[in-house]
């Protein structure tokens, strides 16, 4: 093979684009490059860095299953603690070397006479692969909001995914647009610097008791010198996450729908314990059902609204002027800053991430948007031979990421050290096993809370264009892990 040609290339350097590096090297493969467009690795945890970041699933669960940190610095860890952790995982299992970095990949298109990938990469440069991996994320292209007038405001416009380190909030007017995860970890760190502080929600988002602390030095030292002690903490909350995951889907099951309606009242006592008024604690509660959207942990964002600095706008925003917003009620508010606070574009922007073009000039988003979004295993579709997709429909399992990875790891293991032992140059999901698995997928959504349960106004990234929960892969991680070790290999050609 030539320098432009490789064994695989993996498109994406966070953390599944690193595990699933690490397992190429594990099976064996040292020719393959990944391909990532940022000028650094890290993914979404390098894109964002704004004040308050961190994760919101517990820091024991949020690692490798092989590589677990002893380092964490509290429960619910920091976003720059969990970029140094990519970073360090990088660089032990050796996979760094194999990274380009400034490099966006435009298409990908399959050659059935030779077998590779063509891919085009923006400038014009072409390189071929046997195996094409696409691990480009799902929260990864900022959504823009539409509003007119936003291109006429004078003032300084910053969205949370390029973050400016250098903006100083103290004696601002800021706005901020949107309520969902992001808004809920910022709006406290802005309210305390800014002289005035309006949120302008379309979607209230249901906000539960967050349980922080920081690990002691004797904590962590105890999780160095015994691993296993970690791992023991991991399986307990990875247990419990599983269970809160599995109660705020399934509602047909009368126990789970009364420990959901528990948790929805553990929300409504957070909010009247932090905010008296009435009038406002009805605007900041969900008229829908909890485990529509995800969910968050928060014991500051409620009392944010208490300040007097702060306020909450719900009626709506009917445009945007040089120096500052008209709502939808005819009122305006004089700011001189716009955080935009409004997520990612999920469906549009990553399936696909870039065009791709499989065999029988099949092409993928073309050919989702028009048969339904489906992922065998969440990872492999028909007429893309040699291609695994690992931001795919029904590939995300739920709150903790690392779930997904393993899972998706373990996948690649199997199927690729098949392809290896028959000495195949191919594989290919079948027609009849793709359609079998979305088969099972629509069956447990629909006895899922996105089917039975009241979703109607939550404006869930869960729900493809087609109002179908096509994100969430509908059962457990241990399930999930299970079927990807043992997968029926007669599920693909091999060729």
């Amino acid at each position: 093979m030539t320098p432009q040609q490789f064994e695989a290339v993996v498109v994406g350097a966070g953390f599944g684009g690193i595990g699933a590096a690490i397992q190429l090297r594990r099976l064996g493969y040292e020719n393959f490059v990944i391909l990532e467009r940022a000028a650094d690795l890290g993914g979404t945890w390098l894109v964002n860095h704004y004040p308050g970041l961190a994760v919101d699933v517990p820091a024991t669960t949020y690692s490798y299953f092989f590589e677990p940190n002893p380092n964490w610095s509290r429960l619910y860890s920091t976003g720059t603690e969990i970029k140094r952790y990519a970073n360090d995982v990088a660089d032990k299992y050796d996979v760094r070397r194999h990274m380009r970095f400034n490099t966006a990949v435009e298409s990908a298109g399959w050659d059935e006479d030779a077998k590779v990938w063509n891919i085009a990469l923006a400038g014009g440069e072409t390189i071929a692969t046997r195996i094409l991996i696409t691990a480009t994320g799902f929260l990864s292209q900022p959504r823009l909001p539409e509003i007119p007038g936003i291109g006429d405001f004078a003032g300084k416009i910053v969205h949370t995914s390029d973050w400016d380190d250098s903006y100083n909030a103290a004696g601002r007017r800021i706005a901020v647009i949107g309520t969902g995860a992001t808004a809920v970890q910022l709006v406290p760190e802005l309210a305390e610097e800014a002289a005035d502080l309006t949120v302008y929600q379309r979607t209230p988002i249901w906000v539960v008791p967050k349980i922080d602390f920081r690990f002691p030095a004797w904590a962590k030292r105890l999780f160095r010198r015994f691993p296993l002690v970690q791992r023991v903490i991991r399986a307990i909350t990875d247990g419990i996450y599983e269970f809160l995951i599995y109660t705020g889907l399934h509602h047909r099951q009368l126990f789970f729908r009364r420990l959901n309606i528990g948790a929805t009242d553990l929300a409504k006592m957070l909010r009247f314990m932090q905010i008296r008024d009435r009038g406002l604690r009805e605007k900041l509660t969900p008229d829908y059902d909890l485990g529509c959207k995800r969910p968050t942990f928060s014991n500051r964002y409620y009392r944010t609204f208490a300040k007097p600095n702060a306020h909450l706008h719900d009626s709506g925003i009917d445009h945007i002027e040089a120096d500052g917003i008209v709502a939808a009620d005819g009122t305006k508010n004089v700011v001189d800053t716009l955080v935009l606070a409004t997520g990612f574009d999920l469906w549009e922007a990553n399936f696909p991430a870039f065009e791709i073009i499989g065999r029988d000039e099949r092409n993928l988003g073309k050919w989702w948007r028009e048969n339904r979004f489906q992922a065998y295993q969440g990872v492999s579709m028909p007429c893309f031979p040699n291609f695994l997709s690992l931001s795919s429909p029904y590939a995300f399992l739920g709150l903790n990421f690392f779930n997904t990875v393993e899972y998706q790891m373990r996948l690649m293991d199997r199927l690729l050290g098949e392809m290896k032992r028959r000495a195949a140059d191919t594989f290919e999901v079948t027609v009849e096993a793709n359609a079998q698995y979305l088969d099972r997928m629509t069956k447990l959504i629909g006895d899922s809370v996105f089917a039975v349960g009241n979703c109607a106004t939550s404006r869930s990234y869960y729900f493809n264009p087609s109002g179908e929960a096509a994100l969430l892969r509908p059962m457990s991680a241990r399930a999930a892990i299970e079927e990807a070790s043992r997968f029926p290999l007669t599920d693909y050609q091999f060729a």
